[in-house]
């Protein structure tokens, strides 16, 4: 067996996303989301888990940091949702599920907003599990 086969296989580190192009179109997605869900600016910070400030300068467009993985997560998880949305229902309910009390049992009475800014990513996959399985896509 050669040396090289015996070499433990590399590893990927996360590193975080420092492409300022890259950076921007995913905060202009999930600020044009946040919008269209008419979140407040405090739902839309802690959805995306930033302070205040730093989600005010994004909706600004002035953010130059970068963004770790689990902020692009939180942005895949949201689009995904978003997009998932605009695929099952055609109207208000596209824009509007996130912010509507939901009976479900992943929502108990609570608005998936609600939900997902409380549970963090883990919520935020479920909310989008339960889109796709209502698709018929899970």
């Amino acid at each position: 067996m050669s040396q090289a086969a015996l070499q433990a296989p590399e590893t990927k580190q996360l590193v975080p996303l420092n492409e300022k192009d890259q950076i921007a179109a995913i905060i202009k997605a999930v600020v044009r989301t946040a919008d269209a869900w008419d979140l407040t600016n405090a739902e839309a910070a802690s959805l995306f888990d930033v302070p205040s400030a730093t989600w005010s300068r994004m909706k600004a467009g002035s953010y130059k940091g970068v963004l770790d993985q689990d902020k692009v997560t939180r942005a895949s998880l949201l689009i995904g949702l978003f997009k998932g949305l605009r695929l099952l229902f055609n109207g208000p309910l596209a824009y509007g599920w996130p912010k509507t009390n939901n009976n479900g049992p992943d929502f108990m009475g609570q608005s998936p907003v609600q939900v997902m800014i409380a549970g963090g990513i883990p919520a935020m996959m479920r909310a989008r599990q339960h889109i796709d399985a209502l698709r018929g896509g899970m």
